[in-house]
């Protein structure tokens, strides 16, 4: 066997919630512990591979649930995001780090988390157990999920990649 036939198609890893909750019940039986974590993902930096790196670490198998488009507009403004949903999702997925991906329609992931029942919920280092949403925290409460929180990378953000790249073309003389 060479190394490429262990490679997972990207697109493969990006699911349904129906399919992601088939997998998940597939890792309970072989007691395997998933971590779950979310966010938009907009443009891929430095900071997101570190954070879904610590994030698998946390656990045998990590599931990203991703922000779709019109929740990322509803959060980030009109101008976001720059890249699609599926785009996004199969980027993520390309990851070795993660090992599935599901792209959620709310601002928030409370019925994927009811539905996903995480060994491990992972979350930003902004974030404290008093700061996640009351119905997220509720529903990872009940399934017994352990929330762990990860520092972020100084100095890598969406944001500010954006506006370095604003900045750029502002200077750039054509």
């Amino acid at each position: 066997m060479n190394d490429n036939e262990n490679l997972a198609y990207p697109g493969d890893k990006v699911m349904s919630l129906a399919d992601a909750i088939e997998w998940r019940e597939s890792l309970r039986r072989q007691g395997i512990r998933l971590a779950v974590t979310n966010g938009c993902f907009d443009l891929l930096h430095r900071g997101h591979v570190e954070y879904l790196d610590s994030a698998r670490r946390a656990a045998d198998a990590l599931l990203v649930l991703i922000n779709s488009d019109n929740s990322v507009r509803a959060l980030k403004g009109p101008t976001r995001p720059v890249n699609s949903e599926y785009a996004r999702a199969f980027v993520l997925s390309g990851l070795a780090a993660v090992d599935a991906t599901v792209i959620f329609d709310a601002e928030r992931c409370t019925a994927e988390l009811a539905a996903l029942s995480p060994d491990i919920y992972v979350k930003g280092g902004d974030y404290t157990v008093e700061t996640l949403n009351p119905e997220e925290r509720q529903v990872l409460q009940e399934a017994n999920s352990e929330i762990i929180f990860i520092p972020f990378v100084d100095g890598y953000s969406t944001t500010g990649t954006i506006d370095r790249m604003r900045s750029a073309d502002e200077e750039a003389e054509w």
